[in-house]
């Protein structure tokens, strides 16, 4: 189960050109905007990557404008950690829960989960954060990201998690957030 203090989120490639080709963008960006307000609050560090920024664009503004800049890493190996710099800060951070989301889910989403796997992480897919341009390439993404190991959560199951009770101090503002 989840924890705050354990806990780290990271974003894959939720750019300008990937998420409008996604088949379930507006989904993604609701809930991927969930998170990263609700990491916030919780005072969760929040990494993020950019697959080739110059020909895909940017990390779109709804999620942009909540993560330090520092914390978003260029890469153009599918897994996320190829980039050495992301890998080093993951290590650094010793969180060893990573609550990982983004574009496309059976390729970077997916091959960033199975070599954090490999490294001992625990890796907590939110599946309707993430997506892909067809439904079809997306549920095979899930279904191999758990077959190896992950856990498949959805936005709201990861956060009451995270909160465990009603009397968590930061409650109602998570919970305003799903509203």
């Amino acid at each position: 189960m989840l924890n705050i203090e354990n806990s780290l989120v990271l974003i894959i490639d939720i750019q300008e050109k990937l998420l409008n080709a996604a088949f379930n963008k507006e989904q993604i960006l609701k809930n991927s905007s969930i998170i990263v307000s609700a990491a916030n609050i919780l005072d969760i560090p929040i990494l993020a990557t950019e697959q080739y920024p110059k020909g895909l664009g940017n990390t779109v503004s709804d999620i942009n404008k909540n993560i330090k800049k520092e914390n978003i890493y260029e890469k153009s190996s599918f897994s996320a950690l190829d980039n050495d710099e992301l890998k080093n800060r993951l290590a650094g951070l010793n969180k060893n829960q990573i609550i990982l989301f983004g574009i496309e889910t059976h390729i970077c989403v997916n091959q960033t989960a199975q070599a954090l796997i490999k490294q001992g992480y625990n890796v907590y897919m939110i599946s309707n954060a993430s997506g892909s341009r067809f439904e079809s390439e997306h549920l095979a993404g899930i279904n191999r990201i758990e077959k190896c190991g992950g856990n498949i959560l959805t936005t709201e199951i990861a956060l009451f998690e995270l909160l465990k009770t009603a009397a968590h101090p930061n409650f109602k503002a998570v919970q305003n957030l799903i509203k």
